[in-house]
């Protein structure tokens, strides 16, 4: 039985971070660019990073950062995927590759476009699609005839919480979830409870 991998992103907190791995997460994000309240520097990034439990993975995430930014990022926090959020075009993905997971938002006019033109990119090695509806939940149905000719592994990200997880889960059959303000108690705030309900709705989609 094929099993949904688990991305926790805008840890910020070491205890949150162990949380995550005991609760079933496979991974766990940094925000390494910008002044929001889930940013971290990379230092204190990699301090948490170090003591992960082995086979959970880190994720630097960026968005519309330049090269050089990436580079010193990556100099005091080398995490072994980079998450590209904004609107970074081809050759910038390619400098911060290998193993860049491209974030595609979704819209109907753009999707297909988008994704074609990071399935192609070598070093992209997954796509994680983030969606949302402004008048209510979210129909994942609506993305499943877009993926019949994708090649990379799909994540699905956007407006997942403990309660509508397993509903995306079982309309997309992803490769894997991203999980970010669906587990805060405030922007920034992991709440402990919420990450373990999360990751058991996950697993509990799984077993379905």
């Amino acid at each position: 039985m094929a099993r949904t991998r688990i991305k926790v992103c805008g840890v910020t907190e070491e205890e949150h971070a162990i949380a995550a791995a005991e609760a079933g997460a496979d991974a766990v994000g940094f925000v390494l660019s910008g002044r929001g309240p889930r940013a971290i520097c990379p230092d204190d990034a990699y301090g948490i990073m170090s003591v992960l439990p082995p086979m959970v993975t880190a994720v630097g995430v960026y968005e519309d950062t330049t090269i050089d930014d990436f580079s010193d990022a990556e100099e005091a926090c080398p995490t072994p995927y980079a998450q590209l959020s904004g609107r970074e075009d081809a050759h910038l993905v390619k400098s911060c590759g290998p193993d860049v997971i491209k974030v595609v938002k979704f819209d109907a006019a753009t999707f297909a476009t988008e994704l074609a033109r990071w399935d192609a990119l070598n070093e992209v090695c997954a796509i994680l699609i983030e969606a949302s509806d402004a008048n209510g939940p979210f129909d994942w149905r609506q993305i499943v005839p877009f993926l019949e000719h994708t090649g990379k592994p799909i994540i699905l990200g956007g407006n997942l919480n403990p309660t509508n997880v397993a509903e995306a889960i079982l309309a997309v059959r992803p490769w894997g979830v991203d999980v970010t303000w669906g587990i805060e108690r405030e922007p920034g705030v992991k709440d402990l409870a919420l990450i373990e309900e999360f990751c058991l709705a996950v697993q509990g989609a799984d077993r379905e």
